[in-house]
């Protein structure tokens, strides 16, 4: 299993087109109808059908672009491939999850407007929306952290309620005494308009149309999740069709029976159930303020969904902090959940409708635009790539699309658009601020003498030090600009002592010539140190307090079994201290690194296993297996779950799933076991483990379950432990602790 992670596909074609039509449909139509019809009157109607017949020029252009590139991320991807991971693609994927945001914090004022209905208290101020609006959004926020984020399946149900429900609106709304009348609909006159001048009157209509485009995006996210859509070069642009042209015809008809029905409900956020308690009743009433409610709560769960995974992609991409990219017990990163809770709560803040609604929009059609310029240059740049759907006409639709894009944004609410393009500009300085920091960073570090890393082994009393000699040169051999320190600490009688002292030094001259060999085949720069302390862990302590250029201190196992009792009290102290990665090395020959296994349990520790795993490859060009063991009896659907969990692992430290590594799960009760059974049954050269969560102790430095498979195995053992200071080990055991009590 080797090169980039994708995921199951597993949507189905209806699965599809309810993703572009559930949430859609869930919070838009319901509070944005009344305001629409303040700004447009019945003219509304031609509004949003305009915004949906110039919204098939842009989607047929995602219908060619998801899938050409049948990939999860939508537009930040074909951003990407047209121009690079540069500012542009960064712009558009933080814009892409910005929008997303905004679209939750829209969503969560719907549903507290809707159930406002029930209990009218709600809408008597600001506070009272306000306060259930972010009771929603912590609601989701909650679920999503304990890992209730799968809705694939209820998409589809609440779709059809929807579906259902506004059929049974518009049917009735035509049919019904008290219904829709055409009187009721046009002005006085017949009219359709309140002037008779085209531009005030286009203008309105555009307008009208920037404050409702959010209404229309379903088709992105439909583009979002290309990559779990099965058969997805026939499937992708049905759904995309189908969704927009079901979201056209809903929202025309629902906007026909409001308007017919009540001049009224101009500047209503409950247009709908106003509307609808004039030919339906109370039970009508009902009916939509449960499916507002409904539709809601579908729009925040997709629209936060796909903030968080915009966010996680960022940050993992390196382009947003990386502790976004974070994850918990649950799988699921739970840092960008709260930060995009805390965002959308500050947003809900704002309050007010149509002012959301336009900074949403605007977000969305920036990144269509960028799209459709995506479009044109990836066709220069690879004209000959596999197009399963060609857009007609080509390059005249993705220029009307993007025409289209910049004729509505310039009829955005003003506010709206600084306050866009100051997110852009605050996007673009933290861009470039993170450039100039990383590039700092980077000369900061060659700058240090020697080298760039060092990589530190400790002259030990016990002999046999020529293979930990060996892999910390293939290790440094890896890493770019690195060296080998061989440190010798000498105690201060010692250092008092001329011959003692001259005698010490000859034996670091003689294990520097000795051991040189190793970093020469390697070509690696190799040099020794001294340092008086009155113990070798105080040295080592010491030297890595006066130098945090440190990659990694690298030990072996002594073979004196009361040797290893004093190692032990030794090692113990460094480990505590949390200051430099430790890696100990349980020799039992290594000629070659051809093949490497890490056995991984989702740990801390574990993690920094699969990048020595990664790096020590480098070496001699070897495979590297990834195995993590699961119930004997796990059922198949949770065994998928614990191979996504992997592969999530490992592109959370890697990036990417190297072409090298394979990786697996074993099935099985005794976890120790099955490692030991793994390295009978193949011809490892080393295993790489990490050490457990807790903190070290003398008689198990590593834990139990290292201990166990280190004896028990005539493979070399890699134990390793990744540097972190006592209290960031405390809280992070308090919080897996208490993730796992939940």
């Amino acid at each position: 299993m080797a090169g980039k992670r994708t995921l199951k596909r597993q949507l189905s074609l209806t699965q599809a087109i309810m993703l572009g039509t559930a949430g859609t449909l869930g919070s838009g139509v319901f509070v944005l109808s009344g305001h629409a019809a303040a700004l447009a009157g019945p003219a509304g109607i031609w509004a949003i059908l305009i915004a949906g017949i110039l919204s098939f020029s842009i989607a047929l252009n995602y219908c060619e672009l998801a899938t050409t590139y049948p990939e999860t991320g939508g537009a930040m991807t074909y951003v990407r491939e047209a121009w690079g991971k540069g500012l542009v693609s960064f712009l558009v994927g933080s814009m892409d999850c910005i929008s997303s945001t905004f679209y939750t914090a829209l969503s969560a004022v719907s549903f507290a407007y809707s159930a406002s209905v029930f209990f009218p208290g709600i809408a008597s101020s600001k506070f009272g929306i306000g306060a259930v609006a972010i009771g929603a959004i912590l609601f989701f926020v909650t679920l999503n952290i304990i890992g209730v984020t799968k809705i694939g399946n209820m998409q589809v149900v609440m779709g059809i309620i929807l579906l259902v429900a506004f059929a049974i609106y518009v049917i009735a709304g035509f049919t019904m005494p008290n219904g829709f009348s055409t009187a009721t609909l046009l002005l006085q006159g017949g009219r359709w308009f309140a002037t008779d001048d085209f531009g005030t009157n286009l203008g309105m209509i555009l307008k009208t149309i920037a404050l409702i485009y959010s209404m229309y995006v379903g088709f992105e996210v439909i583009a979002d999740d290309a990559e779990e859509i099965k058969n997805p070069t026939k499937n992708i642009p049905i759904a995309i069709m189908v969704s927009l042209f079901l979201i056209v015809l809903v929202y025309t008809l629902v906007f026909a029976v409001a308007r017919g029905t009540s001049a009224d409900i101009a500047g209503s956020e409950t247009a709908l159930t106003d509307s609808i308690n004039l030919f339906l009743g109370k039970p009508g009433v009902t009916m939509i303020g449960i499916a507002g409610m409904i539709g809601s709560l579908t729009a925040i769960s997709s629209s936060m969904l796909s903030a968080t995974r915009e966010s996680f992609s960022l940050s993992r991409d390196g382009a947003w902090p990386s502790f976004l990219s974070r994850l918990n017990k649950s799988r699921v990163p739970y840092f960008s959940i709260l930060m995009i809770g805390a965002i959308s709560i500050l947003i809900t803040s704002i309050g007010a409708v149509d002012f959301l609604s336009y900074i949403t929009s605007g977000g969305y059609l920036f990144i269509l635009f960028m799209s459709n310029l995506a479009m044109i240059t990836l066709h220069k740049k690879y004209p000959f790539i596999h197009r399963p759907f060609k857009v007609a006409f080509f390059p005249l639709t993705p220029i009307i699309a993007s025409l289209v894009c910049l004729l509505v944004l310039a009829f955005s609410e003003v506010n709206a658009l600084l306050f866009m393009g100051g997110l852009l500009a605050i996007f673009a300085i933290y861009y470039f601020i993170r450039l100039g920091i990383t590039s700092w960073q980077n000369e900061h570090k060659l700058s240090h003498n020697p080298g760039r890393y060092r990589l530190v082994i400790p002259i030990q009393s016990d002999s046999g030090m020529e293979n930990v000699i060996r892999l910390g040169a293939r290790i440094a051999k890896a890493t770019s600009d690195a060296n080998l320190c061989l440190l010798q600490v000498i105690e201060p009688e010692v250092s008092e002592n001329p011959e003692a002292k001259t005698q010490l030094i000859r034996s670091r001259q003689y294990a520097l010539e000795k051991f040189i060999v190793h970093a020469v085949e390697q070509n690696v720069p190799m040099y020794a140190k001294s340092i008086t302390a009155p113990t070798l862990t105080e040295g080592i302590i010491d030297d890595l307090k006066s130098d945090d250029n440190v990659r990694l201190t690298l030990f072996k196992w002594p073979v004196n079994e009361k040797e290893q009792a004093r190692f032990a009290e030794t090692l113990q102290p460094i480990m505590q201290h949390g200051i430099t990665n430790v890696g100990v090395l349980f020799d039992r020959g290594i000629d070659k690194l051809e093949n490497i296994l890490v056995p991984v349990g989702g740990g801390y520790h574990s993690k920094f296993a699969i990048q020595i795993a990664e790096t020590l490859s480098k070496a001699d060009n070897g495979t590297i297996d990834v195995v993590q063991v699961v119930d004997a009896n796990v059922d198949e659907e949770v065994y998928e779950d614990q191979m996504a969990f992997l592969q999530e692992i490992v592109m959370t430290q890697l990036g990417t799933i190297p072409g090298n590594m394979n990786l697996y799960l074993v099935r099985s009760d005794d976890p120790v076991r099955a490692i030991i059974d793994e390295t009978e049954q193949r011809d490892y050269d080393l295993v790489i483990i990490g050490s457990h969560e807790g903190e070290p102790q003398a008689e198990h430095l590593f834990g139990e379950v290292v201990d166990s498979i280190r004896k028990a195995t005539r493979t070399s053992v890699l134990a390793v432990r990744q540097h972190e200071s006592p209290a960031s080990s405390w809280w992070r055991r308090q919080f897996h602790s208490n993730s796992k009590k939940k």
